[in-house]
C-alpha cells in the first residue's frame, strides 16, 4: 500500500488575528504611525481625542489600502482598467510613473491639425 500526500489548502494561513495578513498588518501600522503624527500635535493643543481619532482613522485607511482590491466594474473607466488589482500595486505603480515623470500621448483617429 502506497502513501499519498494530499495537498493543503494554504491561504488564509499567513493571516494574523483573522482578519489582518502580513502585508495589511504593516500597512496598519504605517497608517496608525502616520496618525501618531497627527495626535502628538493635537495632544500638546490639548485635543486628544481628536487625535486619537487621526490614528483610528489613518490605521483603517491603511487597512484598506493593503488588503482590499479595486473592484472589476465597467461604470468607471479607472476600475475598467485596474479592476481586480490590490490598491497599493495601483498606487506603488502610480507613484513609480510619476517619479520618471513619465507622459501619455492619446491620438483620436480621424482628428488633424487642419479641422
Amino acid at each position: 500500500m502506497q502513501t499519498h500526500e494530499i495537498p493543503r489548502n494554504y491561504k488564509g494561513e499567513s493571516r494574523i488575528l483573522y482578519i489582518f495578513s502580513i502585508k495589511g498588518l504593516l500597512y496598519t501600522g504605517l497608517g496608525a504611525l502616520v496618525g501618531g503624527i497627527f495626535y502628538l500635535i493635537f495632544n500638546v493643543l490639548g485635543l486628544e481625542m481628536i487625535g486619537i481619532g487621526f490614528v483610528l482613522l489613518f490605521g483603517l485607511l491603511g487597512f484598506c489600502i493593503g488588503t482590499f482590491k479595486i473592484p472589476d466594474t465597467k461604470k468607471f473607466r479607472f476600475t475598467e482598467k485596474t479592476g481586480g488589482e490590490a490598491i497599493d500595486d495601483v498606487i506603488r505603480r502610480w507613484i513609480k510613473f510619476k517619479r520618471q515623470k513619465n507622459k501619455i500621448y492619446v491620438y483620436e483617429k480621424g482628428v488633424t491639425k487642419d479641422e
